[in-house]
């Protein structure tokens, strides 16, 4: 069998599955999700042992050090595995709902209701805990879904997906085969082939960096839910605490680098630079960030005594997104100018203000151009469970559809549900 008849089977397969799994009640869905939460905690050892050959293949890869840290499945982020499939479990149905309901004049009854997409394709980068958080919010909405990681993660994203469908089986008897399936090659031809299978997948959502997310979009003839690259600002205004403005900085770009809600860009007020700069340049050296700085940032920064790395910003780092320690600094004219060089150099995933000032954040929140504007807190909380919708599927940048973190309303479409007594258009 050659490739594109086995991707064509796969996908044939999950399609079969999806039909399968919306017969599932609510409560099956449940009792899936809860026995997976169960035997990923109890397996945690074979999660983690078939984790360290990923390891030390992106070692031998030559990743760097925040690549490896996403490959990288801790006792905590497999017990937030595990978390978050309990937390999908808890969360309402998303099918099912009325979104519109009315009675026409000849006495037709209309209802609006909720159903799955269908086949879901995620294409991702090294994250094997997406996996788990992508199979948990299809499950939950009905969706098949079809997982393809980078040769990476192979074993890691294979057991995972091996131990989901064996507990959900034992809790439930018609759990299907193919309702969740990890793409058994890393041969890159796999994914074009996948692309055009539009008979049998109803929608890719490609999880990654820049690159990637790229030659997704212009592949693909199956709908696409994307973000190009998390290009996230900070902007400290001269009305901010200056302490605020610091851990949130600091929080923003170093408590994850290699993530997407990580910032990228520090701006800040021409009218606290002074002040503010040395005190954030402190804590960035103290956590190794190296700083691309605009003339004037530089200025203020050189009188620091030793230990902060600096280069000279060029016009690219500010569109760039770094995913490691790496951060570009820059001074503006106040808000105004924040909310120009955000909208300029943006990519519309996560932008914060930090400031005690209503007038100016109620601005900035209204006028940035993103997916999710922040005010006093750090851009790391874009993310659905940080938001309360559990386990997320991906962020969305895109203005048509889904925006933002997305979870589980946003895997449903709907349909028109129509009841008449023997009506007949004249």
């Amino acid at each position: 069998m050659n490739l594109t008849e086995q991707m064509t089977q796969l996908a044939q397969r999950a399609k079969s599955a999806a039909r399968d799994l919306n017969r599932l009640s609510t409560e099956e869905k449940n009792r899936c999700l809860s026995a997976m939460a169960d035997a990923i905690e109890m397996q945690a050892e074979l999660i983690q042992s078939e984790n360290e050959k990923d390891l030390a293949t992106g070692e031998k890869m030559g990743l760097s050090k925040a690549m490896l840290d996403r490959l990288e499945l801790t006792d905590a982020r497999i017990a937030g595995m595990a978390q978050g499939l309990r937390e999908v479990a808890e969360l309402n149905d998303p099918t099912g709902r009325v979104l519109d309901e009315r009675e026409r004049p000849n006495g037709l009854q209309l209802q609006k209701v909720t159903v799955p997409i269908g086949v879901i394709l995620i294409i991702y980068e090294s994250r094997p805990n997406v996996t788990a958080d992508a199979a948990s919010l299809c499950l939950k909405s009905g969706n098949a879904v079809i997982l393809r990681g980078g040769k990476e993660a192979i074993h890691s994203n294979q057991v995972i997906a091996k131990i989901m469908v064996e507990s959900a089986q034992a809790a439930v008897e018609n759990f299907p085969d193919d309702a969740i399936t990890v793409v058994p090659t890393t041969d890159r031809e796999a994914v074009p082939i996948l692309l055009s299978l539009t008979e049998y997948i109803d929608l890719c959502m490609p999880r990654g960096g820049e690159g990637l997310i790229r030659a997704v979009a212009e592949a693909s003839r199956i709908p696409v839910i994307k973000h190009y690259k998390g290009v996230c600002h900070v902007y400290v205004d001269g009305d901010a605490d200056a302490q605020m403005g610091v851990d949130i900085a600091v929080n923003s770009k170093c408590h994850r680098p290699g993530v997407c809600n990580a910032a990228e860009t520090l701006l800040v007020d021409r009218a606290i630079a002074g002040d503010y700069l040395p005190q954030a340049g402190k804590a960035f050296a103290e956590n190794d960030v190296e700083l691309r700085v605009d003339a004037e940032s530089k200025e203020i920064l050189s009188q620091l005594n030793g230990g902060l790395r600096m280069e000279d910003a060029t016009d690219e780092d500010w569109g760039e997104e770094y995913l490691d320690l790496v951060l570009s600094v820059g001074v503006v004219d106040g808000v105004n100018g924040a909310i120009e060089h955000i909208n300029e150099h943006g990519s519309g995933h996560s932008d914060a203000i930090v400031t005690n000032s209503e007038d100016k954040a109620r601005r900035f929140l209204a006028e940035v151009d993103t997916s999710a504007a922040y005010w006093n807190a750090s851009t790391r909380f874009t993310d659905g469970g940080q938001f309360g919708m559990g386990a997320e599927i991906g962020i969305s940048t895109d203005k048509i559809g889904a925006r933002g973190p997305m979870g589980l309303d946003e895997l449903t479409t709907y349909k028109w549900q129509i009841v008449g007594t023997g009506q007949i258009r004249e």
